[in-house]
């Protein structure tokens, strides 16, 4: 072979290389992200926590949804939510935080996680009759005046999207929630170039076309229109993505929210990382909010 040849093939390789790279990269690593997103989470959940009894649910389409359930002693209620892939097993601590301090608290495997029916959409686009279900069960429980709402990324987002539509949801605490639509990510400035938002692009298609559904209306656009509602974002300080999200939510909202960027935390950190201040911030935000105090 000669040298010219030689070249030829080689150069012929490097693009190959580099095809399969840029086709791996921008196609099939973000489709393969599309797939996961509706793979059933099904976390075990371990016995029902003292203090809390199990309940079961059903949606206004049909979906039994598993939880627990603590009776308050303060007439407010929580509904607490987890995130992509959990259940309620992760909120253990957080549910026992809020009990200490007099709120009842509902815990929920959201749809296709834990225990619960239905089918998996790890953006959380289906669950907004999950909380209409859950607010519901809330106002037929004896001592139950005043209904909130924490939830760790999908599960704050899932919060926040619902809460157009479910007026009784007076306070919100989201913890970790960024986006979940092509649309909601261009509204960041940085993410606007094709190179920054193409494999999120593909994912959310991906998502679609395999039957997760459809982007549901932006989280700032339903926060906007609950105009009673108020609203206590947390953001790990170590993702940049997430503080650009959750302090253009509260500059948006204005007098109605705050933001709480807890340094160096990572996504849905800042629990394990200042129990204390987390516990002080988020209780007093439900007492002022809920209670009056």
């Amino acid at each position: 072979m000669n040298r010219k040849k030689r070249l030829t093939s080689i150069f012929r390789w490097i693009a190959i290389i580099l095809g399969c790279l840029i086709v791996g990269l921008y196609i099939l690593f973000p489709v393969g992200m599309g797939i996961a997103a509706i793979v059933p989470g099904k976390e075990t959940v371990n016995s029902t926590p003292v203090g809390f009894e199990p309940v079961e649910l059903t949606t206004e389409d049909g979906i039994n949804l598993y939880g627990w359930y603590a009776p308050p002693t303060n007439g407010a209620a929580i509904v607490l939510l987890h995130g992509a892939g959990g259940s309620r097993e992760q909120l253990r601590p957080y549910a026992d935080m809020l009990a200490q301090h007099g709120y009842g608290v509902l815990t929920l495997d959201l749809r296709g996680h834990g225990m619960s029916a239905g089918p998996t959409n790890r953006l959380g686009w289906l669950s907004t009759p999950d909380v209409k279900a859950a607010v519901d069960y809330l106002q037929a429980q004896e001592g139950v005046e005043q209904i909130g709402g924490l939830g760790l990324s999908m599960g704050g987002e899932v919060l926040l999207g619902a809460v157009s539509e479910v007026p009784a949801l007076r306070a919100v605490v989201a913890d970790g929630a960024t986006r979940r639509s092509t649309q909601e990510l261009l509204a960041l400035p940085s993410e606007r170039p094709l190179v920054r938002n193409f494999t999120a692009r593909v994912m959310f298609a991906a998502v679609q076309l395999l039957g997760g559904g459809r982007p549901p209306k932006p989280l700032l656009e339903s926060m906007l229109e609950a105009e009673t509602a108020s609203f206590l974002f947390i953001a790990g300080g170590a993702e940049q993505m997430e503080v650009a999200f959750n302090e253009r939510f509260a500059e948006s909202l204005g007098a109605r929210a705050e933001v709480w960027i807890a340094p160096e935390a990572a996504h849905t950190g800042a629990f394990s990382r200042y129990p204390d201040e987390y516990e002080q911030r988020v209780v007093e935000f439900f007492d002022r909010v809920l209670l009056g105090e």
